[in-house]
């Protein structure tokens, strides 16, 4: 089921997923299910794309750009993107605006876990870019401490992890790609790495990737970016 927060504007421009009923479609190979090994998938998490800077509009309210959607869209039809069969964002406007390009090309719905928001900066709200990049350091510096009143980076570490686990459990056949954010990302990067959080894992901007092969626990790449900036 596609869940859309009621704030969402639809723009002509942001397709939305159609949900579409598969069951009468799929040929019957209960027959030949012995002989059939399940094909190992693939995790994409995707960040959001670049967004349109609004001051005045809680940060997780923000909209996609006419540039972040384009570059979602080159995303949406390349070959890492034509195996994903399900598709998870956060709750975050941007997020599922950018699940919803990748949905739609495929036909998918999205799903959305709320455990998947970026870490939580509603303490001190927008911050101007220098300001931010300052805290933001400190943010990963100091894991442990909650830096202005930002939730701790343990902490979200641990939520997205959760909610992560929770998506894969599921064993959806196909790929699987989740929609997030760069914080949250390189938080659970760190974590499926096994190395100490800190921000040389981060990604160079927004809207990058990186996959991994939860089977065989295997990071396959590390960020790269969805389309040229």
């Amino acid at each position: 089921m596609v869940v859309w927060p009621p704030d969402i504007e639809p723009a002509a421009k942001i397709p939305l997923c159609r949900l579409r009923e598969i069951g009468d479609h799929r040929p019957d190979i209960g027959s030949f299910a012995p002989f059939m090994e399940p094909a190992l998938s693939t995790v994409f998490f995707i960040t959001h794309p670049d967004v349109v800077v609004d001051p005045g509009r809680p940060v997780p309210r923000w909209h996609l750009s006419d540039k972040g959607i384009a570059r979602m869209r080159i995303f949406a039809g390349t070959p890492d993107a034509r195996a994903v069969r399900s598709v998870w964002a956060s709750d975050e406007t941007k997020a599922i605006e950018a699940a919803g390009i990748l949905a739609a090309a495929h036909g998918l719905p999205v799903g959305v876990h709320p455990g998947l928001h970026e870490n939580d900066r509603s303490a001190t709200g927008f911050l101007p870019p220098p300001e931010f990049e300052e805290v933001a350091n400190r943010f990963f510096e100091r894991p442990e401490e909650s830096v202005r009143g930002w939730e701790r980076a343990v902490d979200a570490q641990n939520r997205v992890r959760a909610a992560f686990d929770a998506i894969i459990a599921e064993k959806t056949a196909g790929d699987i790609a989740i929609v997030g954010h760069g914080g949250v990302g390189t938080l659970l990067l760190c974590h499926l790495t096994g190395v100490p959080i800190s921000r040389d894992h981060d990604q160079p901007f927004q809207g990058h990737y990186w996959a991994y092969a939860p089977e065989t626990a295997t990071l396959l790449h590390p960020w790269r970016p969805i389309a040229p900036r």
